[in-house]
């Protein structure tokens, strides 16, 4: 037992993939936590593998294959993963908390399914023999950003399709049981820590039965995602952020419209009084605010777990500047006041605006919750 002073070491196999990055990144922003980099090669070092479980208290088991042409490479896939884990932590004489990544499928005909609850089996004689842990959550239809299209979710495939403006396809227009990956990610949490209520399956072994928290037909997906694009893609208007399903949608959308798509030039309207500029529509509540930038000052710097943000440059010249958080790519846009402009901040993306000119900037915000510098919701982190 790791007590309260000591940081809780956690390894996670498939870190790279959707549920993973998303579980690495969140307990990276947590101090009681030490992230114990995993990567895929370790199944076939059988060294590298018994030197990862050796030093986790816990391991997170997601590393699998969904989708194959063939289903028996499926189902041997994820059966020898589950055998590779299991003799690494024989091998080094490791006992950590194995968190088992399992499937509503597992009772259903079909390979995929059997390969979950065969691993589980497995998981469970393990623990019995020996002093670990093992719980397994089975999880109903994750969606949220970064999913793969065409891989993770039919979520995934339709933001991608309507926001580059392609025709998504109903095949089967039913009830679909959903789950939210920021939702996914804290029964995970939850489960390492120990405030997870879990029903035991056997000698040193847990189950959490995960409930999607969303039922949605297909066809309301895709009208939501429509409008998404009607409404904000082509005329910049914020929808209701009230519905957690909503927003929630609305923030994984964002992540798939392409990086082209920004600046938007706002329409000026000059008459012999001046000009006006309309800087932003919202079905939703939100805060909006403005800041002045001296030449060569940088401001920014953090990133977003949930909230919309708008960066309006209404006079000046401005680099915005964003990165996806776990990645080195630099997206650079650049503004100049004398063409009024946005640049919105899709959630996980570290943002800053730097003054580039010769002249104080004048910058408008909109965010779709009161700024609160103690809000969990804003981590701090440099784009470079």
């Amino acid at each position: 037992m790791v007590s309260k002073m000591e940081k809780q070491k956690i390894g996670i196999t498939g870190q790279a993939g959707f549920v993973g990055s998303h579980l690495y990144t969140t307990l990276s922003l947590r101090e009681d936590v030490e992230l114990i980099p995993f990567e895929r090669s370790y199944f076939e070092d059988s060294e590298a593998m018994r030197k990862f479980v050796s030093n986790c208290d816990t391991v997170v088991h997601l590393a699998a294959m969904n989708r194959h042409e063939d289903q028996n490479v499926i189902y041997n896939t994820n059966l020898k993963l589950v055998e590779e884990l299991i003799t690494a932590c024989k091998d080094s004489k490791s006992t950590p908390h194995i968190i088992f990544s399992s499937s509503s499928q597992e009772n259903r005909d079909n390979l995929y399914g059997k390969s979950k609850k065969e691993g589980k089996e497995k998981m469970m004689a393990w623990a019995a023999s020996t002093d670990g842990k093992f719980t397994s959550l089975t999880i109903p239809n994750v969606f949220g950003p970064f999913g793969k299209p065409n891989y993770n979710s039919v979520v995934a495939t339709f933001c991608h399709k309507v926001a580059h403006n392609e025709e998504p396809t109903i095949i089967n227009d039913g009830e679909v049981g959903l789950i939210y990956i920021n939702d996914l990610v804290k029964v995970f949490v939850d489960t390492i820590f120990g405030e997870q209520q879990t029903t035991t399956l056997g000698t040193n072994s847990f189950e959490v039965d995960i409930a999607p928290n969303h039922f949605v037909k297909v066809s309301r997906i895709l009208g939501l995602l429509n409008k998404f694009k009607s409404d904000y893609m082509l005329n910049g208007i914020f929808p209701s952020l009230e519905d957690h399903f909503e927003k929630s949608l609305f923030n994984t959308f964002r992540c798939y419209i392409p990086e082209s798509h920004y600046p938007v030039k706002y329409t000026k309207h000059t008459d012999p009084r001046g000009s006006f500029v309309e800087i932003a529509r919202t079905e939703t509540s939100g805060q909006f605010s403005f800041s002045t930038t001296v030449p060569g000052i940088t401001r920014g710097n953090h990133f977003h777990t949930r909230k919309a943000e708008r960066f309006a440059v209404i006079s000046g010249k401005a680099r915005i500047q964003l990165r996806k958080i776990g990645t080195d790519k630099v997206i650079n846009y650049e503004l100049d006041g004398s063409q009024p402009a946005y640049v919105d901040m899709p959630i996980w993306y570290t943002h800053n605006i730097t003054n580039i000119g010769d002249e104080e900037l004048i910058t408008l915000f909109w965010i779709n919750e009161p700024y609160n510098p103690e809000d969990a919701d804003t981590y701090f982190e440099n784009v470079e």
